[in-house]
C-alpha cells in the first residue's frame, strides 16, 4: 500500500510543478504581448507617417504642375495675341499692296 502511496504522492507533485511551470511561461508571453503591440504600433506609425510623406509630396507635385500649367496658358493667351497682332499687320500689309497695285494700275 505504501507504494501505490509513493506513486500518488509522486503523481501530485508532477502535476503542481508542470502547472507551476506552465503558469511561468504564460506570464513572459502575457508581458511580450505588450512588446509585441509596441511594435505593432510602432509600425503602424511609421507606416502612417510615409503616407504622410508620399501626400505631402504628391500635393507639391499637383502644385508645381498647376503653376506649370497657368504659365501655360499665359503663354497661349500671348500667343494668340501676337498671331491675331501679326495678322491684322499683315492685313493691312495686303490691303496697302492690293490698292497700290490698283493705283499703278490706273496710272498706266
Amino acid at each position: 500500500m505504501s507504494r501505490p502511496m509513493v506513486l500518488v504522492f509522486l503523481l501530485m507533485i508532477l502535476i503542481i510543478t508542470s502547472q507551476f511551470e506552465w503558469k511561468q511561461q504564460l506570464v513572459p508571453e502575457t508581458e511580450a504581448t505588450p512588446s509585441l503591440a509596441e511594435k505593432q504600433q510602432r509600425v503602424s506609425n511609421r507606416e502612417e507617417y510615409v503616407k504622410e510623406k508620399i501626400i505631402l509630396s504628391q500635393e507639391k507635385s499637383i502644385q508645381r504642375l498647376n503653376e506649370l500649367v497657368r504659365n501655360l496658358r499665359r503663354q497661349l493667351v500671348q500667343c494668340k495675341g501676337d498671331n491675331e497682332t501679326a495678322n491684322r499687320t499683315a492685313n493691312s500689309l495686303t490691303e496697302n499692296i492690293n490698292e497700290l497695285e490698283r493705283q499703278q494700275i490706273l496710272e498706266d
